[in-house]
């Protein structure tokens, strides 16, 4: 051992010379097995589709698709991100509550496999662009169910939401699916909430989507050729939490997908999974600028903050608590001392370690926030103070892959227009 923190053999310090800090660092093959150790346990019908929205960074999703997962996009970009990547139409959904008439008209032109819709305006202008383009489109009713399940970090139904279109409101129009000449209902999609680290949540969740799934097309008589039963599988970030067991998870959910698919033998299943693929292989690497004390309490103030790492400040939650986070150039020292972990920003909210145990913190000395490859800089204020995105780097095979430039000056200011 160096007595750093390696990624498949590489140093951090090595990392830090080639491509500087900040820098986020994926690891390859920490992602293929987390993908895998799900993979290769759950039932063959249920289909893993990629959340773009938890890292959409081209690499990942290549890495991730190569291994055989498909894709579900929110945006005109991810969806070209998912297309740059190799995966077909034929493979991708794409979501959103606010989907404009360009994006939806890119769906029709690029064949995505459906078109996920969450309210009754969104059906009639899918209605008019599939009948611009002289076609028709597969359409997925998002529905937001009566009933809610608890364990969840983040409810996304089951409440008032944007997301979906109420139960009640389905069910009290039947004539629905054939309403639309050019729209083709075929399907159903719910997703109940996000960072579910409960075997049994994840099971009651599946088994009342199916349910749910059966009701609306029986109810709507429309074939149920698709149920998309979300998803929502969290990783353990903070002390008294614990992963997932992929094998006790498949054990319980395995025979549930296995009774649905002997009445519904054609219906194609997805489970939509974001954070739960990327989040283990990232690391957010900084480096400490200057150490100091105020009023008794330690300070390691760094090179990068909640700029690129907005979760790791703990917004949504209640109380504030840190990600695992590590000394990387001195990973066999004993953490003996707390230390406040901040970054540039010019706001005390810029901390992204609270009274972390460290060892003693030296400038020059490089910080790692463990657990980071999901809804890091895409989901972070990256243009505050005009910093703009750090450096992505993917460790694969044991070579280290540039997978996105940092943000320069020039690179800031090109869209930007002097009118005086």
């Amino acid at each position: 051992m160096s007595g750093e923190f390696e990624v498949q053999g590489i140093t951090v310090s090595e990392l830090a010379r080639e491509y500087g800090t900040p820098l986020y660092i994926y690891d390859g093959d920490a992602l293929r097995e987390q993908f895998l150790g799900l993979r290769t346990r759950l039932h063959p019908k249920l289909e893993m589709f990629f959340s773009l929205k938890s890292n959409p960074n081209v690499s990942i999703c290549a890495l991730l698709h190569s291994l055989g997962a498909r894709a579900e996009v929110s945006s005109l970009v991810e969806l070209a991100t998912a297309l740059q990547a190799g995966v077909k139409g034929e493979d991708i959904i794409f979501l959103g509550p606010g989907k404009s008439r360009e994006e939806l008209r890119t769906c029709v032109n690029e064949n995505v496999h459906a078109i996920v819709c969450e309210s009754f305006g969104e059906l009639e202008l899918i209605e008019e662009v599939a009948k611009e383009q002289e076609k028709i489109v597969n359409v997925v009713l998002r529905v937001n169910p009566s009933f809610s399940v608890k364990g969840s970090g983040l409810t996304m139904g089951g409440k008032p939401r944007q997301f979906g279109i109420d139960e009640e409101q389905i069910l009290a129009d039947p004539g629905l699916a054939t309403r639309f000449s050019n729209v083709r209902l075929m399907g159903v999609h719910a997703y109940m909430g996000t960072r579910i680290l409960s075997e049994e949540v994840v099971v009651e969740n599946t088994v009342r989507i199916l349910e749910l799934a059966e009701r609306i097309a029986t109810k709507l008589d429309f074939p149920l050729e698709l149920v998309d039963v979300g998803g929502g599988l969290g990783i353990a970030y903070f002390e008294g939490e614990r992963d997932l067991d992929p094998e006790l998870l498949t054990s319980r959910l395995n025979p549930v997908i296995e009774d649905f698919v002997s009445r519904y033998p054609d219906t194609r299943m997805i489970m939509e999974l974001g954070r739960y693929l990327t989040a283990p292989s990232g690391t957010y690497m900084v480096r400490v600028r200057y150490v100091k004390t105020s009023m008794g309490e330690r300070f390691a103030v760094a090179d990068g903050g909640t700029n690129h790492h907005m979760a790791a400040v703990g917004i949504g939650s209640f109380v504030k608590r840190n990600f695992p986070m590590r000394l990387l150039n001195r990973i066999d020292e004993e953490a003996t001392e707390p230390w406040y972990v901040t970054g540039p920003l010019c706001t005390p909210n810029d901390t992204i370690g609270k009274g972390v145990l460290l060892p003693p913190v030296r400038t020059g000395d490089l910080l790692g926030v463990l657990r980071s490859g999901a809804y890091g800089p895409t989901a972070s204020p990256v243009l505050f103070l005009s910093h703009g995105s750090p450096a992505e780097v993917l460790v694969k095979d044991g070579r280290h892959h540039l997978v996105r430039e940092r943000d320069g000056i020039d690179d800031l200011l090109r869209q930007q227009h002097l009118s005086i």
